[in-house]
C-alpha cells in the first residue's frame, strides 16, 4: 500500500488541496460586496458556512501533516494559517451561538 510518503502524487496532492484551503476563506470579501448577502438571514448563513469550512480545513490540514506525513515547507505554513482559521471559527460559531441564544 503506498502512502504519501512514498508516493510523491499523493503528496502533491494533499499539499494543493491544503493550500487552496488556505486562500478559499478570502473569498468571502467579495461575496460580501453583493446586497443580498448582506440581508439578516443569508449573512448569518454565509458567515457561519465559511467557519465551518475554516474549521474541517485546519482539521483536514493537521491530518494530512501528522497522520499521512506530509510534511514539507508548504505544508507546514498551511498547517499554521490553517489552524489559525480553525481557531477563528470556533471563535465565530461561539459569537453567533452566543447572541442567537
Amino acid at each position: 500500500m503506498y502512502t504519501p510518503e512514498t508516493n510523491p502524487t499523493k503528496t502533491a496532492l494533499l499539499t494543493a488541496v491544503c493550500t487552496v484551503m488556505v486562500f478559499l476563506p478570502w473569498t468571502i470579501f467579495p461575496l460580501r460586496t453583493q446586497p443580498w448577502a448582506l440581508e439578516i438571514p443569508a449573512a448569518g448563513i454565509i458567515i457561519a458556512c465559511y467557519a465551518v469550512f475554516m474549521i474541517f480545513s485546519g482539521i483536514f490540514t493537521i491530518i494530512c501533516y501528522s497522520k499521512f506525513h506530509v510534511q514539507n515547507i508548504l505544508m507546514k505554513i498551511c498547517v499554521v494559517i490553517n489552524l489559525l482559521y480553525a481557531i477563528f471559527g470556533v471563535a465565530v460559531l461561539g459569537m453567533m451561538a452566543a447572541t442567537a441564544a
